[in-house]
Formats: structure tokens, C-alpha cells, sequence
């Protein structure tokens, strides 16, 4: 067998391992917020992270985790009594739809069997029925099923509709792959610090399309600490309205640098590699896919029937050192979901590829013999080598 390091990897869907160079901003002295310091590093935050979202518009930054994000998506634009309609196809939509009806909007919602896409369509035919509604909301990637919606095409859809936001929950997406906000007329978008951004959860990025904005001052949902108003303004003179994340902002300046001259497409396409790497590698070890239409940030493996999904991620922390993530409700047990997003490396991917098999193999040691896992790790190295 091929012989790995025990280096701890994080390859969950978040949070993901951190760049070194995020490691080393993270442990710098504190500085305070209000400070010359501190002003340029957040005036250089606010107009390089509209490169990730490819806005015009203000990206909002929030202390608080991806939810706190989606709240404030709601609460700027919404009123209670607002028709919404809810795309539902796993954990995360599941959050967002209870989220809007907390706030008092008459939720709509359009079950998709976990594990697959919405169907545009769908959505047109209940736009049709009730133009008046003022918001839909959709996952770019349901983190629970890997699944990537067809957010161009339904952006396309709605934006036929003047009164009807398009919001999207894109904090296991934006980073990842592309997810052109102003192109695609996405009017509301939020990301989360620990998917793509490489940095330790505790932030939530928001931005809203100028149809969007037109609602900041007639929606009438309470919102204090989320209104978006008051950090318009404090961006505006150069600072944030509450107290700024220091330490999580002065780590976004690094990787906002990175990714400048990474460039998009380039990081883009290392995710993509990797996501295509796991999914090609592990279905040759038996996995099968669970996302009809997988995302790039995260797969989700169909565990063989004879297994039981949590015992093997839990195998894979307790004796190889790896972080993956299992199944949620009614995929508990029956998947594993590996994370592609984040600082990882080659070995990384083949110690993964190479330490299932041996999972697999111990649990049920007719499934896989040693020569077979090595075979598929060798063809693996061969795939990067060829695939750069």
C-alpha cells in the first residue's frame, strides 16, 4: 500500500482547511476597529470581495454565521404577510422556509425529492399563479444532498417578474463556482467565511441587486442588528456600524489577495478538479453518487448498502486522521458528503481515496482486496498528474 503522513485534513463541507497564509493573519497581535489600521484593510475588503460575488453593488459584512446571513437576506425585503415561495430539497432549505415563516411571510414550497434539482419549470408555473409573490428562495448548493440547482435558469425566470426576488442561499457555492450576481440578475446573496473563503466560521457576506434595494425602506419585518441600512451608511464613511470581526477580516484581505491573483476561473477550476477527482475515484472503490446534478463544492457518496455511513466517517476521524461529514434526516447513514473547498492538496486527496478503500475493506473485507485499493490510488496519481 501507498504510505501517507498522519496530517490532520479537513475535508468536510465546511468549515475546510485554512491557507497557511490565513493561519499566520489569524495570529497577528489584535488592533482595534476604529482605527487607521484597520480602515484601510476594510476599505480594501469591501471593494475586492465584490470580485467574488461579480457585483457592482455593496457586499455587506456580517459577524455572525451563514444563517445570520440568510436572515438578513429576509428581513431587508420581506414584510410579514409577503407571499414567498421555498425551494426544498434538503436540511438547509428545510431552515430557510421555517426562517421566513418566523418572520411572518406565507410560505409557499416546492418539495424536491432529496437528492435532485428543481425542475425551472415548476417555478414559472407557481410565479404564473401568483405574480405578487415577493421572494423565492433556493440553495445553489443544498449542502445536505450535494446538489447544485439551476440558479442561471431560474434567475432567468425570475427576473421576468418586477415584483419577485430572487434570493440565494450560496454559502456552500459562492468561491467555489461561478456564481455571476449581477449577469444572472441574482437580487440577494449571501455567503459564509468557512466554505470557500478558507477562513474559521464567524462571518456571513451579503449583497442585494438594486431591485432588491427598492424594498430596503418598504419592508417591515423588525430588524436591528441585520438591517442593512445602518451598515450602508457606516461603509459609506469608511467603517462598519457595529463592532468590526478583526481578526476574520483581516484573514479575508489575505485570501481576497489570493484569489486576485489566483484569478476566479483558476480557483474555480482547482475545485472542480477536485470534486471531479472524488467522484470519479470513489465510485471505482463501489460509492455511488447521490446529487443527480452534483455540485462542485461538495459530493455526496452513496454508501454500499451493507454499510452504515456515520461508523465511516467516524473510522476515517478516528484512525486515518480525516474529516468528511455524513448524511442528515432521512440520508443519515446512508451517505458520506466530502468537501472540495478549502487549502488542500494532492496527497490530501489520494490519502482520502486510499484510506476509504481500507474503511471499506475492514467493514466488509470481501468488498475490496489490497491490490485492488492500491490499483485505484495509483490511477488516481496518474489522473492528477495528467489532469493539473
Amino acid at each position: 500500500m501507498t504510505s501517507f503522513n498522519d496530517e490532520y485534513s479537513l475535508l468536510a463541507p465546511g468549515p475546510v482547511n485554512l491557507h497557511p497564509e490565513v493561519r499566520k493573519a489569524l495570529a497577528l497581535p489584535m488592533i482595534h476597529h476604529r482605527t487607521p489600521e484597520f480602515d484601510v484593510i476594510l476599505k480594501r475588503v469591501l471593494a475586492g470581495i465584490r470580485q467574488v460575488f461579480q457585483t457592482k453593488e455593496d457586499v455587506y459584512l456580517l459577524s455572525c454565521t451563514g444563517s445570520g446571513g440568510l436572515e438578513a437576506l429576509l428581513v431587508n425585503v420581506i414584510s410579514p404577510g409577503d407571499k414567498v415561495l421555498a425551494i426544498v430539497s434538503g436540511k438547509f432549505g428545510e431552515r430557510w422556509a421555517e426562517m421566513a415563516k418566523t418572520f411572518g411571510a406565507d410560505v409557499s414550497i416546492i418539495n424536491v425529492p432529496w437528492g435532485e434539482t428543481v425542475n425551472p419549470k415548476d417555478v414559472e408555473a407557481h410565479l404564473q399563479r401568483l405574480p405578487e409573490t415577493r421572494a423565492v428562495l433556493c440553495q445553489a448548493c443544498e449542502t445536505s444532498t450535494a446538489v447544485a440547482h439551476p440558479i442561471q435558469k431560474l434567475a432567468e425566470i425570475i427576473s421576468g417578474f418586477p415584483e419577485t426576488l430572487f434570493l440565494v442561499d450560496a454559502i456552500t457555492a459562492l468561491g467555489a463556482y461561478s456564481l455571476p450576481m449581477d449577469e444572472w440578475k441574482i437580487d440577494g446573496l449571501v455567503a459564509g467565511s468557512q466554505k470557500a473563503f478558507m477562513l474559521p466560521t464567524g462571518m456571513a457576506f451579503i449583497s442585494f441587486s438594486k431591485k432588491a434595494q427598492a424594498f430596503f425602506e418598504k419592508a417591515t419585518c423588525p430588524r436591528f442588528y441585520f438591517d442593512v441600512r445602518k451598515e450602508k451608511k457606516a461603509n459609506a464613511s469608511g467603517e462598519t456600524f457595529f463592532s468590526s470581526n478583526v481578526t476574520i477580516l483581516r484573514a479575508l484581505d489575505v485570501v481576497l489577495n489570493l484569489i486576485n491573483k489566483q484569478g476566479l476561473e483558476s480557483l474555480f477550476h482547482a475545485i472542480h478538479r477536485r470534486a471531479e477527482f472524488t467522484r470519479i475515484f470513489a465510485q471505482q472503490l463501489g460509492f455511488t453518487l447521490y446529487a443527480k446534478s452534483p455540485s462542485d463544492s461538495v459530493t455526496a457518496l452513496v454508501v454500499p448498502t451493507t454499510m452504515d455511513g456515520q461508523k465511516i466517517r467516524l473510522e476515517l476521524e478516528e484512525t486515518h486522521n480525516i474529516t468528511i461529514m455524513g448524511g442528515q434526516d432521512q440520508a443519515k447513514g446512508k451517505i458520506i458528503r466530502i468537501g472540495h473547498m478549502g487549502y488542500i492538496q494532492d496527497h490530501e486527496l489520494l490519502k482520502l481515496i486510499d484510506n476509504l478503500g481500507q474503511v471499506l475493506r475492514k467493514f466488509d473485507p470481501g468488498s475490496l482486496t489490497l491490490e485492488q485499493i492500491s490499483m485505484v490510488v495509483n490511477d488516481g496519481k496518474q489522473w492528477l498528474e495528467n489532469n493539473p
